[in-house]
């Protein structure tokens, strides 16, 4: 069976006995195995217990089928229901797990591990078909997601989170649940004792120093801050930032100015454009990153993008030093950013 997307907490803490096999996919491993643990807990309070926990290998089962229905039709020594976990799942397991259904089934809880698994999936097929399976799904965190994992961890932690803070970390993480919760877990352990973490806080914790370098680069740029962007570029690459990397964060955030552009074209406020943008663009930003997006005409973008276009592949394929070509092309960029913003052209 399917689960609904507002069911799915609900259903991983407490996926009923009725359940036999859940099929957990996804590409954020994070949230793939922190929902495994809790499927697995649902069943077995001790993860630890040999007794009534048994942890397969996909390659194994693929080697010997016989291995998972083994398993699935086991009884616990010591009584209690068994959870049985088999990670790096992929279709190659499918036969396996349909033979493995059909057969003796025991009282434990089956829990496949899989990576990114796409709609025709034999094997998310079969899970989400059955009446006693399932198949939960894990995508990289949303906007509510991360602002609830955020007041949940720290909560634990005895504090609080300001409005700024909250925006912050929610701009900053979430593409893997495990690394959102680790990086949560050492804002805690900073700002014990405090009872709110405010802004300084999570930018001193979670802020990326090159990632902020690149961010001011491509401001700079747009913004046609001939300056700004010789000292952002510099910055960048004392960080270890290649020039590659640069030009391809620039042509990113050209690309996004063009994506807030569309939607506006399309009757969509520009406020309501801006927001739309997935990663969002940090609140401080927002009414820069709005002045620029109905500064660019769609011409001056398509320019600006030949001309990182052009400069990334003669840093890959000239023998003209890269970081002249990558700041040759950043100021052409920023003349335009200039002309584009003094005129107000869109």
């Amino acid at each position: 069976m399917k689960i609904p997307a507002n069911r799915l907490d609900a259903f991983v803490a407490n996926p009923g006995a009725g359940v036999r096999a859940v099929l957990v996919y996804g590409p954020d491993a994070g949230l793939v195995r922190e929902r495994s643990d809790a499927l697995m807990r649902s069943a077995v309070p001790d993860l630890s217990d040999p007794f009534l926990v048994a942890e397969l290998a996909a390659d194994s089962i693929v080697r010997d089928p016989a291995l998972l229905a083994d398993e699935a039709a086991a009884i616990a020594l010591t009584g209690g229901r068994r959870a049985v976990r088999v990670r790096d799942c992929g279709d190659t397991l499918a036969k396996a797990v349909e033979s493995m259904l059909a057969g003796p089934f025991g009282d434990s809880l089956l829990v496949l591990q899989a990576g990114e698994l796409g709609p025709r999936s034999a094997l998310r097929r079969l899970m989400e078909d059955g009446e006693a399976t399932a198949a939960v799904p894990c995508y990289a965190d949303e906007s509510r997601d991360i602002d609830r994992v955020v007041r949940e961890t720290l909560s634990a932690a005895g504090l609080t989170v300001s409005a700024d803070a909250n925006a912050y970390l929610a701009a900053n993480l979430g593409s893997d649940r495990a690394i959102t919760r680790s990086e949560l877990e050492k804002l805690a352990l900073y700002a014990r004792g405090a009872g709110e973490v405010g802004l300084d806080d999570a930018m001193a914790v979670i802020g990326d120093s090159a990632a902020l370098s690149l961010d001011d680069l491509c401001f700079a740029a747009m913004d046609g801050d001939m300056a700004a962007v010789d000292h952002a570029l510099d910055r960048s690459l004392q960080e270890g930032q290649s020039e590659v990397a640069i030009l391809r964060a620039v042509s990113r955030h050209l690309l996004r100015l063009q994506l807030t552009a569309d939607r506006v074209a399309r009757g969509d406020s520009p406020d309501r454009a801006v927001k739309a943008l997935r990663p969002p663009v940090f609140f401080k930003r927002e009414s820069q990153f709005r002045r620029q997006a109905e500064g660019w005409s769609g011409a001056r973008i398509a320019r600006a993008l030949d001309l990182a276009l052009q400069a990334e592949m003669s840093c890959k394929s000239t023998g003209i030093p890269a970081a002249a070509v990558c700041g040759r092309a950043l100021l052409q960029i920023a003349a335009l950013g200039r002309q584009s913003l003094r005129r107000g052209q869109r």
